[in-house]
């Protein structure tokens, strides 16, 4: 993330108080606050990314590595955060999103879907200021033709 952004949601964080990696968002009314996790806030990111026609996965390698082995395992399932960092602040957040795209698709294009899908479900579902979205594309997906049915070699 850029330096400023950086910068600005960890001053957000520290004014924040011991919130534990909290977001207090501020309430209509003075009948108390809420606090939204990180952990919200990058599930909401993961689904978001997720949603957008292009994105074969989120994530590096190691953690699709991991996230084929949680898939396997009994009582698991695939984690939502996968492929994403956020930085929460009192009122402002910013997030990073790994993807795979699918082969053929126009990456400008996508990552500018992936922003959009990104801001808008955060801020309409939290009440914060998506200061940033950089989306790091880690990889592409080609679909298997089915070549590998029949080996080269027997």
């Amino acid at each position: 993330m850029s330096d400023t952004t950086t910068t600005a949601a960890r001053d957000a964080n520290a004014q924040a108080g011991s919130s534990g990696g909290k977001s207090v968002v501020p309430s209509s009314g003075d009948r108390g606050r809420t606090a939204i996790s990180q952990t919200v806030v990058a599930k909401i990111a993961g689904i978001a990314a997720r949603e957008i026609s292009g994105v074969s996965d989120l994530g590096g390698s190691a953690e699709r590595v991991v996230g084929r082995v949680r898939d396997v395992l009994p009582g698991t399932s695939t984690a939502s955060t996968q492929g994403i960092e956020v930085e929460v602040g009192e009122r402002q957040a910013a997030v990073d999103v790994g993807i795979v795209a699918d082969y053929g698709v126009a990456i400008h294009q996508l990552a500018a879907a992936i922003r959009r899908n990104v801001v808008n479900a955060i801020e309409q579902m939290t009440g914060l200021e998506v200061t940033e979205v950089n989306v790091t594309v880690h990889d592409i997906a080609v679909e298997d033709d089915g070549a590998s049915d029949n080996p080269r070699v027997q």
